[in-house]
């Protein structure tokens, strides 16, 4: 297992859909390894594949000493009940916001190994789903906000030492097929 760099907002990779994964092979669990590697090491809720620059639909999770991990997730909201509460990203480091999700959530999809899986979530690992499976679609936390609070994010963004003078570094993943991003 390695840790593996997080690539931060202005990467395209974070904007491009990922493509689902076919093969549940050896490369495939080292991803899922190293990806939980670094999600620890970075004390986060939950890491999604393009985050390490790998354009696969997998993330994983630790969500309140729930640890795991989802292949080619599909979501199903069993009700219409939603949430609001602070969110951030490991992609967008330190900046949190007030983003509206859904309170539940039915996840499906499979393990590391292609064995069918359900994740039942509710609150934050609700949460936490929903925020990876959208890193999938290329989706940010940013584009669920709402205009004024996003124009805000985007200026704090911009001011962000991690941001401007330092951008996103775009480096080939060792995991990603044919060194696609």
């Amino acid at each position: 297992m390695s840790v593996t760099p997080i690539r931060l907002f202005g990467d395209p990779v974070l904007r491009s859909p990922a493509d689902p994964v076919v093969d549940f092979d050896k490369e495939l669990r080292t991803l899922v390894a190293d990806m939980t590697e670094t999600l620890r090491e970075a004390s986060g809720a939950g890491l999604a594949a393009p985050q390490v620059g790998v354009g696969l639909r997998v993330f994983v999770f630790d969500v309140e000493d729930v640890p795991g991990h989802l292949v080619n997730p599909v979501l199903h909201f069993p009700d219409e009940e939603e949430q609001e509460g602070q969110e951030g990203c490991l992609s967008i480091p330190g900046l949190y916001y007030d983003t509206k999700r859904r309170m539940n959530v039915i996840a499906k999809g499979f393990n590391e190994y292609g064995d069918p899986l359900q994740i039942v979530g509710t609150g934050m690992m609700a949460r936490c789903v929903q925020h990876e499976t959208d890193h999938l679609d290329g989706v940010l936390f940013l584009d669920r906000l709402d205009p004024a609070t996003r124009k805000q994010a985007m200026r704090e963004i911009r001011e962000a030492e991690w941001y401007g003078d330092h951008p996103p570094v775009v480096k080939l993943s060792p995991h990603s097929p044919l060194g696609r991003l």
